[in-house]
This record gives structure tokens, C-alpha cells and sequence, in this order.
């Protein structure tokens, strides 16, 4: 009996012009598991990030640690020039922030024109909709953003996760708008429908934060009671009997227990070779968001009067990409740096 492939994954090429899939130029690796005469793909994930204004100064390590995720493809619309040296897993679609808003007014039937890109993180439960002629043919989508640095993904989200849950989440009793992975389904979306006022909401001028309040409450409407009985009630509704919120403690300095218990964080992090680690947890990491280093905003208030350590700094990236393939890299308080003797 021939084998048969199940769900491949087909790369998109995209452009702001069609906004379309095309013919790929490029394979990506794929792997394999066999079950008896059936071949299964692993399933295939598409980040989706739209990002208008200017790179970050840490971007090129961003793009180095996506680089690492072969099996994971990242799509970016933006008005920022393309950087010289980006994975072929890394797609950039340029349009203006101008065009995006009029792009996603005509998708959602509503007039978004907000002030500042920041908004758009309010649009995060429905960029599976906006894009979805553009995610056609990949099993999962996910939402995020750039202030984080990735290890190895697909060692904490793995196939048989995939298999078992349409969304999963990165922390234990809500969606987070860093990175949350949906099912490509309709039901998932057009889950952003489920929003009461949401069209009101993503008008508003200001930030609002739904991504990860009250997108949230579709898939654990009981975030505070106990998993089991989180479990029965997500009897009541289709959107949280296949989900999974696991708390993969990638927020330094947020206001939770660290994996150890202690309420003090790691603040020394290494990456090398696409693994991501601490010098004080004997363990690997899915990634590190590091929004509390480079702004006091979201700091709990006990600590929020003495300023984001990287707030203080003139300069953030001291090591060049080059150096930082070759040998790794490490981020702390002091910015993105040389792995020092004593961790290496």
C-alpha cells in the first residue's frame, strides 16, 4: 500500500497586491512520523505579525532566533525596509500603515483608522480572519509579537499537542498576546465575533488590550476556579473543549510565581544554537518576552517607580549577528551582550 501525506505544509508567497497564496519558492524542512502504511506532516504553523514605524534595535536576533524554527513560518505586513539578511522562513509584505488600516476596515466591515500602531494589538483574535486567504493550507496560526527571543518551539508545542487542541496558550489561565496558537478553522476565525461591542472596541482610538482579556473569555470563561472544574464547564461551550493554557514562564518580572516558586526572576538568559536557557533553571525555555526590561508600563506597581532596566540604557544590542550565530548571545538587564566566561 502507498503511503499517504496527510496535511502538508504548502508555503505561501505573499504580497500586498494579490494578498494571495502562490506557487512557493522555497522548501522548508518538513518532518515526518509513521504510523504503519500512513504518513503524517507535522502540522504547520504560520505566525502572523503586522508591524508599521521602525525595527526594533534587538530585530536581527529576533530573526536569528526564528531562524532556528525552520519548521515555523513567520509573516510580517510592515512599512519597514526589509532586513538585508532575513530566514527564508521570515516573510515581509509591504504596504503602508495607511493601506493596512484601509485593508482591515474592508475585511471587518468597520472604519479602522486609529492614530497609533499600537492599536493593532487590539486586532490580534482577528488576524486569522483579516489573512485568512493568506494562511490557506497551514494547519495552526498564531498571533504575537517582536520583544521576545525564541528557543526551540516545537519542543514545547508539540504534534501530539497539536493533534489533541485546537488552541493552546502560553500561560496557565489566559491567552497571551505574545504568542497564542489557534486551530486554522473557521470557528477560530471568526472566534472575535464572540466579543461583546468588538466593533466598538477595535474602532476606539486608544489601546484597549482585548487581545488577552476578553478574547480570553471565549476559550476559559472561569479562569479563577479549579481545572476540574474549568474542565465541566467547558462542557457549555465548543470554543473551550480543546484547549490548553499552560504556563510556559517566558515574562520576566511579571507578577506570578517563577517555575521554581520564587517570586524573583532569572535575569540572566543564554542563547545559543536556537536553545534558549537561564543561569539558574537547569531547563530549556520556548522563548523569553522581555517587555518588562525595555518598558516600565506593564511592571507591577511595586517595582514600576524605579524605571525598566532598559529604559536607562543608550544602547541595547553590543554583539553583531555574526558573532551571535556562531557563539550565542545574552540577554539581561545590560541589554543583548557576549556570553560571559563564567555561563559558557
Amino acid at each position: 500500500m502507498k503511503n499517504e501525506v496527510l496535511s502538508p505544509h504548502e508555503p505561501r508567497d505573499l504580497s500586498f497586491d494579490k494578498l494571495l497564496p502562490a506557487s512557493p519558492d522555497r522548501i522548508l524542512n518538513i518532518n515526518f512520523y509513521c504510523h504503519s502504511d500512513l504518513v503524517l506532516a507535522t502540522p504547520s504553523i504560520i505566525k502572523i505579525i503586522p508591524y508599521f514605524g521602525q525595527w526594533p534595535e534587538w530585530f536581527d536576533l529576533y530573526l536569528l532566533s526564528c531562524e532556528y524554527n525552520p519548521d515555523i513560518d513567520w509573516v510580517f505586513y510592515t512599512d519597514c525596509a526589509q532586513p538585508k539578511h532575513s530566514p527564508e522562513n521570515v516573510r515581509f509584505v509591504q504596504l503602508s500603515f495607511a493601506d493596512y488600516k484601509k485593508l482591515v476596515s474592508q475585511r471587518l466591515g468597520i472604519k479602522f483608522n486609529p492614530s497609533s500602531p499600537y492599536k493593532l494589538c487590539d486586532l490580534k483574535p482577528a488576524y486569522g480572519f483579516i489573512h485568512s486567504e493568506d494562511i490557506q493550507g497551514y494547519d495552526f496560526f498564531a498571533i504575537g509579537d517582536i520583544d521576545i527571543i525564541y528557543g526551540q518551539i516545537r519542543q514545547f508545542i508539540t504534534d501530539e499537542m497539536l493533534e489533541e487542541y485546537d488552541v493552546i496558550g502560553t500561560h496557565s489561565r489566559r491567552l497571551s498576546g505574545h504568542f497564542s496558537l489557534f486551530r486554522n478553522t473557521e470557528q477560530n476565525r471568526e472566534a472575535f465575533r464572540k466579543i461583546p461591542d468588538w466593533q466598538q472596541l477595535m474602532t476606539a482610538d486608544h489601546h484597549i488590550g482585548i487581545d488577552e482579556s476578553k478574547f480570553s473569555k471565549i476559550f476559559v470563561r472561569h479562569k479563577n476556579h479549579p481545572l476540574w472544574l474549568r474542565k465541566v464547564w467547558s462542557l457549555t461551550s465548543p470554543y473551550q473543549r480543546r484547549v490548553l493554557f499552560k504556563e510556559q514562564y517566558s515574562t520576566i518580572l511579571s507578577p506570578i510565581p517563577w517555575c521554581d516558586g520564587r517570586m524573583d526572576h532569572p535575569q540572566n538568559w543564554l542563547w545559543r544554537d536556537g536553545h534558549l536557557f537561564n543561569d539558574r533553571d537547569d531547563r530549556e525555555f520556548m522563548y523569553l518576552h522581555f517587555m518588562n526590561w525595555k518598558s516600565s508600563r506593564w511592571l507591577p506597581k511595586s517595582i514600576r517607580d524605579n524605571g525598566a532596566a532598559w529604559e536607562k540604557l543608550d544602547e541595547l544590542v553590543h554583539i553583531d549577528t555574526r558573532t551571535a550565530k556562531l557563539s550565542g548571545f545574552q540577554i539581561s538587564p545590560n541589554g543583548f551582550t557576549q556570553i560571559e566566561s563564567e555561563f559558557r
